[in-house]
């Protein structure tokens, strides 16, 4: 079949909204399709170049960022304190592993999300489910719950000036790495983990002076760092209405993200969001499971990068501590067996959900860094290499997973539990992770 932006809709699409007004739903649709773009097909062409350095091996990717956006967080302090986060974790890991490190965020577009049921039963009363700012709104009335499609376009609209706030600080010089100190989040010297990432932070800037004492000069590279966007390409009328064609270039952008991506739940072969995806010259990626069959995998891969062009492919393994030992090797022999050379990435965050006594979805600290872990060995064993991790995260002081150096137990987790969807690692245990993968050079863990 011909492929065209639309063209998804001659399949099954699932986890799509329900909207009651099908003309305010398309006059939104033009609206988005009018609007500029937030990337541009240069930096989309870029990220693919540095993923297919990832996939062979010459650098490693760092993919984080919240569950899900909401509005009320298109803040400047808190969009700032993302990107400090995520750069100190790079920070830590560039000198740990040697290598560079590929930022990508997982923010300016993730404000949907999907659920394992369509509706909420709350006393008696049931209403669709919240799926995210973008969609509809959390509180639980049946007002809030339908579907609204200017919600399309203000998502645009926060995801433009979110976007548009970080190039601001990179080109600003906020990720100068003469000056990581400026990465600091103000209560990080207060943290069990100081001291280690000072450390870092110190050998870094002694490194930076080194080598431009050598060269005589300022090296310029060190003065601003590639930052990439990313987000589940979840709702496929907005995605569509934001792809288009660009001058000089073949093909098909989707020019909302640099970096989308299909969920576990939306990734059937004849389903709407692989066949959107499979047209698109944006690297994708993809959330692989043990409930896939060795066919499916495979057939994905062939689906998705029918030409196997270095960098265009990822795939996300998620799998859960208890499940990775058994599950990762077949999911390796399914690709090798289909010919596919793939970009590598865990995400030890989803396998791992739970629910705490009090009702909380949480995870625990532990089981994230195991499956990260048995990653690296497994891999390793299989003859293949973890090019990097995907995880959820904030800048914030919230205390949503278990564990990590404060030890969190079930009764902090109500102190700061902020998360509308799934928990996630807080400023302290996300820089813990990037330590413990940095310490052991990650190959050898």
């Amino acid at each position: 079949m011909t492929w065209t932006p639309e063209s998804w809709q001659t399949r099954p699409a699932v986890q799509q909204p329900e909207y009651p007004d099908r003309a305010a739903l398309d006059a939104a649709l033009a609206e988005l399709r009018r609007l500029p773009p937030l990337v541009t097909s240069w930096e989309v062409n870029a990220l693919k170049a540095k993923l297919a350095q990832a996939q062979a091996g010459h650098s490693f990717v760092l993919q984080g960022g919240d569950c899900a956006e909401s509005f009320a967080d298109c803040e400047s302090s808190l969009i700032a304190n993302r990107l400090k986060v995520l750069l100190q974790m790079s920070l830590v890991l560039v000198h740990g592993l040697r290598m560079p490190v590929v930022r990508i965020g997982r923010i300016a577009g993730q404000y949907a999300k999907p659920r394992s049921a369509d509706v909420e039963t709350r006393d008696g009363v049931t209403l669709p489910c919240y799926r995210g700012d973008t969609v509809n709104a959390p509180e639980f009335t049946a007002a809030s719950r339908i579907p609204n499609p200017q919600l399309l376009l203000e998502g645009h609209k926060r995801s433009a000036m979110t976007i548009n706030f970080v190039r601001g600080l990179i080109d600003g010089g906020f990720a100068d790495l003469h000056h990581p100190e400026y990465w600091d989040l103000d209560w990080v010297h207060h943290a069990p983990l100081a001291e280690q990432y000072s450390k870092r932070v110190q050998a870094i800037t002694d490194s930076v002076k080194f080598m431009e004492t050598l060269a005589g000069q300022t090296i310029g590279e060190f003065n601003r760092v590639d930052f990439y966007t990313s987000h589940e390409a979840l709702l496929l009328n907005a995605e569509a209405a934001q792809t288009r064609r660009v001058p000089r270039q073949p093909g098909y952008y989707n020019l909302s993200t640099h970096l989308p991506w299909i969920g576990l739940r939306t990734a059937a072969i004849d389903g709407a969001h692989v066949e959107y995806m499979r047209g698109i010259r944006n690297p994708v990626a993809v959330k692989v499971g043990a409930s896939m069959s060795a066919e499916w995998i495979a057939e994905l891969c062939r689906v998705l990068n029918p030409d196997r062009e270095p960098g265009r492919l990822t795939l996300i393994h998620r799998l859960g501590a208890g499940k990775i030992d058994a599950g990762l090797p077949k999911i390796i022999d399914a690709v090798r067996a289909a010919g596919h050379d793939v970009l590598w990435l865990c995400d030890p965050m989803h396998g791992n959900t739970q629910t705490a006594g009090n009702g909380l979805k949480t995870r625990r600290f532990d089981d994230i860094l195991s499956e990260v872990e048995a990653s690296f060995a497994i891999h390793a064993a299989c003859g293949t290499r973890l090019g990097g991790v995907h995880l959820e995260l904030t800048g914030e002081d919230v205390t949503e997973c278990l564990g990590g150096a404060r030890d969190l137990t079930e009764t902090d987790l109500e102190r700061a539990y902020r998360s509308a969807v799934d928990p996630r690692l807080n400023y302290e245990q996300a820089l813990e992770l990037a330590l413990k993968i940095a310490a052991h050079g990650g190959h050898k863990l």
